[in-house]
């Protein structure tokens, strides 16, 4: 488990790094590009993308083209933000970090390394 949560620590690190020295696009809200692949899911309207390492993000913006994934794994290219600036009440689960979808690519009709037992 800490092994999982340092790797988890170096690629946010990685990835901050590669946003940094990428010359930034669009609006200049500060936030970098983020490319996530993993497996679509919904619950009550919000999406989630879990990636091979279990790291879940919540998808927001256009999620209209979302719905025919679900259960898919896809990619997403998206606005990162932290979930920690939200807290609805003190609850003890940590809040997934945001990704704003920009584009969406459908990769396959199963998702790698989720356990789906169909």
């Amino acid at each position: 488990m800490r092994h999982l949560l340092l790797f988890g620590v170096l690629l946010l690190g990685v990835s901050w790094a590669a946003a940094q020295t990428s010359p930034s696009q669009g609006t200049g809200g500060g936030a970098g590009q983020e490319t996530v692949k993993g497996c679509l899911s919904n619950s009550g309207g919000n999406y989630m993308l879990t990636d091979k390492n279990g790291k879940s993000f919540q998808l927001t913006g256009d999620t209209s083209k979302l719905s025919d994934h679900v259960g898919h794994e896809i990619k997403v290219t998206g606005t990162a933000s932290s979930g920690s600036a939200s807290s609805d009440g003190g609850a003890m689960s940590q809040a997934s970090p945001t990704l704003e979808i920009s584009t969406v690519k459908h990769i396959s009709k199963t998702c790698e390394g989720a356990g789906a037992s169909h």
